[in-house]
């Protein structure tokens, strides 16, 4: 591939590293920019825009007539007065308001609202009210919290997930909001409500005495098990981090950011760097409502017919489920390339085959490699930590500590543990101590638990490359280390496109095995002949077993066998039923917790390992 990319006609930061050899062999690197001062709270970018640009729309949705727009004025009209509603309920840290809705205008505004008179929110993932079967996470939540008010868009989707907080303590002091189908057998208030007044007075005191150490929101993570975890995201967190993407980024200061995102507000992804960007550079954010998933994904490919993003942010499972309509509709792929200065992925590694798919595409529309860059964080960092402003070749790189960051590659066992120390690091965790104290090392370094290696060890300016999560990694009997990230990610290609998602088993034996989430619909496409529409459709187990499919798996198989034994799977098998939101085995952006499947799907890791006919042998 001869075309270059378009990564001088942006303005990047300049990429000047500090290095420091710790006694214990660890590592320490730091942007040589230091990082600027920062707001002091993201009401301020609000003021701002709405004195600066008045009109220009912020936020759009999806409605039956259209888009509902609403523009930078408006929103800090609505954000005034519903922060003054919530002032008059005396709403706090100890009562903050939880909001159990997707992305949303009326979703933004209560969390705005909140976040300007010093009311932390917490959005939680609406697949703990929705998908959930027992909305254990959902009560866990919520006990942890004890919110003041809760709110939901529509009663009559999230009326069984009420109803199973019903018998919870508290939850009868609790204010239920909706912003359509209020219940009439329950006491409740309709959202438009929450606007009726306003108290100038009340609103600006609170405004004022807001700080760096307020708390913003609570989000949440579960990590492999155990409850949800309440992430404490301060002002100073949310308003660094912004700063250090703007001096990485200054081209947003030129052209103010419009995105097409679905990425759901429950997570630091979309929210805190997505969102928080746009409100920041007083760009534009149209709300995707789709996701990708079958069924989905042609809510987004509508949206990105009707909007053209100057960045476009994904997850790798998103870019998977979109690349093919790209491929396919020349009048999509025009519009989408037309003012996209940059690709952005994040929350898991790329594979390298849609990397090249996507360059490719943007070598068809416009004869040029789009610029695409990633960075890496987590929930307790708000996200950034590291931040691709340089180009690179490949999926993989996360790049170089922003500025402000402190990030330390500590030796463990064979990889290097990644540690993380700036003024973008939660305090700790809700009403958790215990945790708080365990995810700090000595020196005040969060411990994330991934694990990076640079580019080039004799010249860190090339950047750090993601090596895997460390409490994935695991030893067969013949003491050979797998690293199971990048395998995952070598075997996502191999197998493409038949494969999902992959989880990586072995750990104390003397093969590697793969439990395999089909893509349903790639499987049936290669069985064209077997009915897949409706009742009368193929039952799954039947497509899975079909010859067709078993030989494309081993031919995958096969083609990773030369890396030697840390490569070399000898059997698969491919699962009937998804990855469970219950079990944490799946979160909203389509990451999949290995550890969660293995220990959830113990039954299927013996039948892995056992001469069942279902097994996919690599020879067989």
């Amino acid at each position: 591939m001869t075309a270059k990319p378009a990564f001088a006609a942006l303005k990047f930061a300049e990429v000047a590293l500090r290095t420091e050899t710790q006694p214990d062999g660890s590592l320490l690197i730091s942007s040589m920019q230091p990082l600027l001062p920062y707001a002091r709270c993201i009401g301020d970018w609000l003021v701002e825009w709405a004195g600066k640009t008045p009109r220009q729309v912020f936020l759009a949705e999806r409605v039956a007539s259209g888009w509902r727009r609403i523009t930078y004025s408006e929103t800090l009209h609505a954000t005034r007065r519903i922060g003054s509603a919530l002032l008059a309920r005396k709403l706090s840290p100890q009562r903050p308001v939880m909001i159990l809705s997707d992305n949303g205008i009326d979703h933004a505004l209560l969390a705005l609202g909140a976040m300007h008179v010093g009311v932390p929110v917490a959005p939680v993932s609406p697949a703990y009210s929705l998908m959930s079967r027992d909305h254990a996470k959902l009560k866990s939540i919520f006990r942890l919290l004890q919110p003041g008010l809760i709110y939901a868009l529509d009663n009559a989707r999230f009326a069984p997930a009420l109803q199973a907080l019903a018998s919870e303590a508290g939850f009868a002091d609790t204010e239920l909001v909706f912003s359509n189908n209020a219940p009439t057998d329950v006491a409740s208030t309709l959202f438009s409500e929450l606007s009726a007044e306003l108290d100038d007075a009340a609103v600006d005191a609170a405004f004022a005495a807001i700080n760096a150490d307020t708390i913003a929101k609570f989000l949440f993570t579960s990590g492999s098990t155990g409850e949800p975890k309440g992430v404490i995201n301060t002002q100073r967190m949310l308003c660094s981090n912004q700063q250090a993407i703007s001096q990485v980024w200054p081209f947003l200061a030129d052209t103010p950011p419009v995105i097409v995102d679905w990425l759901p507000w429950n997570h630091t992804f979309g929210a805190n760097h997505n969102f928080n960007m746009v409100l920041k550079n007083g760009g534009t954010l149209y709300i995707d409502d789709g996701k990708p998933v079958p069924g989905l994904v042609e809510k987004t490919v509508a949206n990105l017919q009707d909007v053209a993003p100057t960045i476009y942010f994904n997850v790798p499972r998103g870019f998977d489920m979109l690349i093919p309509f790209l491929e396919q509709d020349a009048a999509l792929r025009r519009n989408f390339f037309s003012k996209l200065q940059m690709i952005f992925y994040a929350a898991a590694a790329l594979p390298q085959n849609l990397w090249e798919r996507l360059e490719q595409l943007s070598i068809r529309e416009r004869g040029e490699r789009v610029v695409m860059v990633s960075a890496w964080g987590s929930t307790e960092t708000a996200p950034m930590v590291t931040t691709v402003h340089f180009p690179i070749e490949r999926a993989g790189v996360i790049g170089v500590p922003a500025p402000g960051a402190v990030v330390k590659l500590v030796p463990n066992a064979t990889k290097l543990e990644l540690r993380v120390r700036g003024p973008n690091v939660t305090p700790g965790y809700w009403r958790r101590a215990d945790l708080t104290e365990a995810a700090f090392d000595a020196q005040g370094f969060y411990m994330i638990g991934d694990a990076g290696r640079l580019v080039d060890p004799q010249d860190p300016s090339q950047g750090i490359a993601f090596d895997g999560r460390i409490a994935e990694d695991f030893k067969l009997m013949t003491g050979t280390w797998v690293h199971v990230g990048a395998l995952r990610i070598a075997a996502l290609a191999a197998l493409a496109p038949l494969a999902q998602d992959i989880v990586v088993a072995g750990h104390d034996r003397e093969e590697i095995g793969f439990l395999i989430f089909p893509n349903v619909a790639a499987c049936r496409a290669l069985c064209p002949e077997l009915p897949d529409d409706g009742e009368n459709a193929a039952p799954l187990a039947q497509v899975l077993n079909d010859p067709r499919i078993r030989s494309r798996v081993r031919n995958g198989m096969r083609s990773l066998a030369g890396d030697g034994s840390s490569s070399l799977a000898t059997r698969a098998l491919l699962m009937e039923q998804p990855p469970s939101i219950d079990a944490s085995e799946i979160t909203d952006k389509g990451y999949i917790n290995q550890r969660a499947v293995l220990t959830q799907r113990a039954d299927l890791v013996l039948k892995l390992y056992s001469e069942s006919a279902e097994i996919i042998l690599l020879e067989g």
